[in-house]
């Protein structure tokens, strides 16, 4: 079945005949009645039902061309929306834990493409989410860390997914606090440090894994726990409440203000950050461009 047989199936209906239909597609009526005849044989009905006063619908044909209308309709809708168009904007998606550096990576991606048009996505989601917008090509990358502790299961589900993880840097382990907080001055704090402040982390939905969790020793005991959505409102109940969470120490004042403080984290694990790809396409041109904004952003930064 072909789109110009389905147009052919509604031409013979508007004008009920055969040879008044070939007139108008300007093809030779023995053509046009050779393509039907084939069309009916291969969906197995008759369309038409033929008498000498030239053809009409059957019950099946009449089913069958109300079908054949909305794939013709559809079919003009895309011709119109893009033959005629200017060529599509230029699109770039990138989805990932909530860090500062891909913002800023992203701010100077944006900046230096420069165009009248564009469409560039970025969002800060859930570990899952990410993993699935970069299935489904939702995303042309994701950004996320493994550890000792996740490492395995995460490279697991990656590979179930026929994704990739590449390596941008690894990170020692650091707190985020208020400029405020008590803590603020020591060269190193420990977990045991940490009890007495509220913990706060991002809330992973309906897969709360302790393996999706975006922060390090997320086992470890914690009397005090919050759970937030967003980077904003974590930011301000660190300084709120002299909460605390953990994460790879790097922060940007441009995004988040002078008011948090990174402290370096005495302990045995490790953030290895990195991005993730489909194994079934290449990188395209602009994600290549924005892995080069990140890498150097990264640079910047002593971790």
């Amino acid at each position: 079945m072909t789109l110009q047989q389905l147009k052919y199936i509604i031409m013979i209906a508007e004008t009920g005949s055969i040879t008044m239909a070939a007139e108008r597609l300007f093809i030779a009526q023995p053509s046009l009645s050779k393509s039907v005849a084939e069309l009916e044989r291969e969906m197995g009905i008759t369309i038409f039902n033929r008498s000498n006063r030239g053809v009409y619908l059957s019950e099946e044909g009449t089913r069958f061309l109300s079908y054949a209308r909305q794939i013709v309709e559809q079919a003009e809708i895309l011709e119109n929306e893009y033959k005629s168009a200017p060529p599509p904007n230029r699109a770039f998606s990138v989805s990932s834990q909530h860090y500062a550096f891909v913002v800023n990576a992203f701010v100077e991606l944006v900046r230096e493409y420069g165009r009248d048009k564009y469409e560039f996505t970025l969002r800060e989601l859930k570990t899952a989410e990410i993993i699935e917008d970069v299935r489904t090509h939702r995303s042309d990358i994701g950004v996320l860390f493994l550890s000792h502790f996740n490492r395995e299961v995460i490279r697991h589900i990656l590979q179930n997914e026929e994704l990739r993880f590449e390596t941008l840097f690894t990170a020692k382990p650091h707190v985020f606090v208020s400029r405020s907080n008590p803590l603020v001055g020591r060269k190193t704090v420990t977990l045991s440090d940490l009890k007495d402040y509220p913990r706060l982390t991002y809330d992973q939905g309906v897969k709360n894994s302790f393996y999706f969790a975006e922060e390090l020793h997320i086992t470890a005991d914690s009397p005090k726990n919050i759970i937030v959505s967003d980077r904003a409102t974590l930011f301000n109940l660190l300084i709120g409440l002299d909460g605390y969470t953990i994460s790879s120490g790097i922060l940007s004042e441009d995004l988040n203000g002078s008011n948090i403080v990174s402290i370096p984290l005495e302990s045995d694990e490790e953030m290895e950050i990195g991005y993730i790809v489909t194994t079934d396409r290449p990188i395209n041109a602009i994600t290549r461009r924005y892995l080069e904004h990140l890498s150097r952003y990264i640079e910047n930064y002593s971790v």
